[in-house]
Parts: C-alpha cells; sequence; structure tokens
C-alpha cells in the first residue's frame, strides 16, 4: 500500500507513471469491492473509533455492529456537511441588523458571505492534502477548534471589518467538515455503497439549508445578530466533542502520503490529468452551478417578478428542497445496484437540461406570460434532478482515487464552489425585472455540464477500457 501512495504522488512525472496510478487505483478499488461496507466500517472505528482505543459510548467492549457504526458515522459525517450551510443561511435574516448595528453600508456587510464562501473553497485545497498525509482525524479536529474560535469572535466583533476577516477563517476553518466528511466516506465504502450513503448524506445536509434561515429568525425574536453566532459556537463545541468521541481514523498510515507540499501538488496535478476524474469533477461543479444561479435568483424571481409573498417564496423554496432531498433517497435506496451510476447519471442530467430549457423557454415568452405556477414547475422539476446528478457525480469520481481520496474530495469540493460562485453574479446581470438571465445561466451549465460528462467521462465506455486508458488519455 506505501508502494501504492509513492506511485500516486508521483503521477504526472512522465506517462508510464500516470498509467502507474491509474493500475493502482483500479486495483485498489477492485480490492475494496471485494470487502463488504460492514467489514470496512467495523475495522476503521473499532476499536479505535474513540480515543484511547476504547469502544463507542453504549457499546460493550469492542462489539461494534454494523448498524451502530453506520448510524454514527452517518450522524456524525451529516454534522459536518450540514455546518457550513448552517454557517451561510442562519446568518441571512441577521443581514440588515448587521448593518445598522455596525454603522457599516449593506455592500459591506454582504462581504460577510463572501468571504466566508471564498474561505470554504479555498480551505478545502489546504485540508484535503492534509489530511491524505496525517490522517482524517487530527486535521479535522484542529479545523472544527478554529471554527469554534473563529465563530466565537465574530459573536464579539466591533466593526464590519474584523466581522469580514473572521467570517473568512470561519469559512477556511468550516471547510474541513466537508472535505473530510466527503473522503471519509471514500476510506469506509466503495462502489454502490458509497453512493447510497452520499444520497442518505443529502437528507441530512438537504435539510440545513432548509430550517437555518428559520432558525435563525427565531433566534433574532429574543436575541440580536450576535445570538446567530453564540449558536453556531454552541454548535460547533458540540459537534467537535462528537468528532472527538465517535468518529475514529479512517485512513491507516501504510496508505497515507509522507511528502510535503510539492507531493500534494504533484498528487493534485496527477488527477487532474485523469480525463474522467477531471470529467466528473467538471460535470459536478457544473450541476452545482446550476443551483447556485437558482439559490441566487429564485428571491427576486418568485417575489418581484411573479408578485409571490415572502411566506410563498419559503414555502416553494421547502418545497424544491424537500424534491431534491427525496430524489436523492430515491437514488440511493432503489436505483444505486440495480440501474448503472452512469446511467442514473445521464438520466439527471438530462431531466436538469430540460428543465432549463423550459424555463428559458417560459422566461423569454414563447409560451406567452406563464405565470408562477409553470416557473414553479419547472424549478421543482430542475432541483429534484439534482438528487440524481450530485451523488453520483461525487462517488464516481471518488471511485477513481482510493490513493488520494482528501486530495480528490478538495478538488471536487473547490471546483463546485468557485464554478457556482462565478455563475450566481451572472443571474442578475440584467436588473430584478426580468427572469431570462436565470434560465439562461441555468441552460448554458446544464448544456457545458452534459458536454463535459460525454466527452471527458464517455459513459459507454467499459471500467476496464477506461482504465487501460490510463490518465495518459486525458490527453
Amino acid at each position: 500500500m506505501r508502494e501504492r501512495g509513492g506511485a500516486a504522488a508521483q503521477g504526472t512525472t512522465d506517462t508510464t507513471d500516470t498509467r502507474d496510478i491509474t493500475k493502482d487505483a483500479t486495483r485498489d478499488a477492485a480490492s475494496d469491492t471485494a470487502q463488504s461496507t460492514a467489514q470496512r466500517t467495523a475495522k476503521a472505528t473499532a476499536p479505535g473509533g474513540a480515543p484511547g482505543g476504547a469502544a463507542p459510548a453504549g457499546v460493550p467492549g469492542g462489539a461494534v455492529t454494523a448498524r451502530r457504526v453506520g448510524l454514527l458515522t452517518t450522524l456524525v459525517l451529516g454534522g459536518l456537511t450540514a455546518l457550513p450551510p448552517l454557517s451561510m443561511d442562519m446568518y441571512l435574516p441577521a443581514l440588515p441588523e448587521v448593518t445598522q448595528a455596525l454603522h457599516a453600508p449593506a455592500a459591506t456587510v454582504q462581504l460577510t458571505l463572501t468571504a466566508c464562501l471564498a474561505g470554504m473553497a479555498l480551505g478545502q485545497l489546504v485540508v484535503g492534502p492534509m489530511s491524505d498525509k496525517w490522517g482524517r482525524r487530527r486535521p479535522l479536529l484542529i479545523g472544527m477548534i478554529v471554527y469554534v474560535l473563529a465563530t466565537a469572535v465574530c459573536a464579539l466583533a466591533p466593526s464590519a471589518g474584523l466581522l469580514v476577516g473572521f467570517r473568512l477563517l470561519q469559512g477556511l476553518a468550516g471547510a474541513a467538515g466537508i472535505v473530510i466528511a466527503r473522503a471519509v466516506v471514500r476510506d469506509l465504502y466503495d462502489g454502490v455503497e458509497m453512493a447510497r450513503f452520499f444520497s442518505t448524506l443529502m437528507l441530512i445536509s438537504g435539510v440545513a439549508p432548509i430550517v437555518a434561515p428559520l432558525i435563525g429568525g427565531q433566534i433574532l425574536r429574543i436575541t440580536d445578530w450576535r445570538g446567530v453566532f453564540h449558536v453556531l459556537t454552541v454548535v460547533g463545541i458540540v459537534l467537535t466533542l462528537v468528532v472527538w468521541r465517535f468518529l475514529g481514523e479512517t485512513l491507516p498510515p501504510e496508505r497515507r502520503h509522507t511528502g510535503g507540499v510539492g507531493e500534494a501538488l504533484r498528487t493534485m496535478r496527477g488527477l487532474l490529468a485523469d480525463r474522467v476524474f477531471t470529467g466528473y469533477m467538471l460535470t459536478g461543479g457544473l450541476a452545482f452551478a446550476v443551483l447556485f444561479a437558482y439559490i441566487s435568483a429564485s428571491p427576486f424571481v418568485v417575489q418581484e417578478i411573479y408578485g409571490a409573498s415572502p411566506q410563498t417564496f419559503s414555502l416553494l423554496f421547502g418545497v424544491n428542497s424537500v424534491g431534491l432531498v427525496a430524489v436523492g433517497q430515491i437514488n440511493g435506496k432503489l436505483l444505486v445496484g440495480r440501474v448503472s451510476l452512469d446511467k442514473v447519471l445521464g438520466f439527471g442530467l438530462a431531466v436538469i437540461l430540460l428543465a432549463s430549457v423550459a424555463l428559458l423557454l417560459m422566461t423569454t415568452g414563447v409560451f406567452g406570460e406563464p405565470g408562477l405556477l409553470p416557473i414553479a414547475a419547472g424549478l421543482f422539476v430542475l432541483m429534484s434532478a439534482m438528487g440524481l446528478a450530485m451523488p453520483n457525480t461525487n462517488a464516481q469520481a471518488l471511485m477513481r482515487t482510493p490513493h488520494a481520496a482528501g486530495s480528490a474530495s478538495a478538488l471536487l469540493g473547490t471546483s463546485s464552489f468557485l464554478i457556482g460562485a462565478v455563475a450566481s453574479p451572472l443571474v442578475g446581470i440584467a436588473g430584478e425585472t426580468t427572469a431570462v438571465p436565470m434560465a439562461v445561466v441555468q441552460t448554458g451549465c446544464a448544456v457545458a455540464a452534459v458536454g463535459c460528462f460525454l466527452l471527458l467521462c464517455r459513459p459507454w465506455q467499459t471500467g476496464r477500457a477506461r482504465s487501460s486508458q490510463g490518465l495518459s488519455g486525458g490527453a
């Protein structure tokens, strides 16, 4: 295993080495598939699932059942993936109050959101390679501790400038939960089991954006905007303690990388040289951009253009989120294992593209004045199809990278945030009087996602054919 890790780190020095990486990754994936999920989970968590080698609380001795470990792992990883949406969305209702309290212009206060989002994107590039070198637990615990401290300082910030700076630090530290959660899933699961687990995580992380603004609004009923950060600090402390107590190390020493920054950069370059991995990464990022465009534009599209009340908008937003989570569960419970991941992914992308085109035709007036109901229906179909696209792009990409799951997870997360961040401002380029820019951005990103899937992933090829091409086939 150490030799495979070394080969992965030097995978871009020449064509022979890149072929070796793919062969090693293929052998790892085949070996991983041969093991059952229960055996892998039990090995990773028991007896080291808790500090000092103790079994998790509530489990006698080291007798950790697969179901018990799976439940704990799901809850812990779900909490880690839900924390960033909570950090972003719980704060949204407090923005007007922050503007008044800190005597800062609205544009400056908006930077507190941008800083947190940028921190989450860039932090993944740092934490991912760290977790490949030092294991998952240490970088995750360090990141959680820094997150708690940064959030506590945000609650005490006397000025908007200081708040922006510590929101950036909060995002950088919070990125540890996003990137390491995906890497842990890759350590514990493979193949269809990994896709199922990603769908299960969507059930937890998908609820967070729905309830976060509601929680933030209720907090503001009893305290001021600083109370939001006090609550987030408490949530961070609880999650840190849960991670320390229940989440064991999932990356054994023999599979870790021993090099420094240079090796991490070479590993990432080797991953990007893999045409198929890059294809799934871009496909997922562009699909995520469709989602970002919806989140950015839907408030003024639904309320300003089509005249819905804030309560109606909240209802529609919640219904769309439920659709995404529900389809994600259908993907994990019914489709994965019965239908190939590429077929399910391809169907999801096709539905996203068709829904985007339908929205474009409606907003441009091809069918006359559509009204709110058809627009809402198109957005619901588009959002629900994300439940087929997002978990399967992650699963397919990570299945190719058992030798560098942390770095691969970092690239997947960072690309999604960056592509989404570029797409989001474009939806308002024509002002708040038309929904055409939203539909144009969504359709363009959907077309690009389908193109990357077909041209780079080439789903009609068998796994063996892809492996024979290797990373050098990406040229």
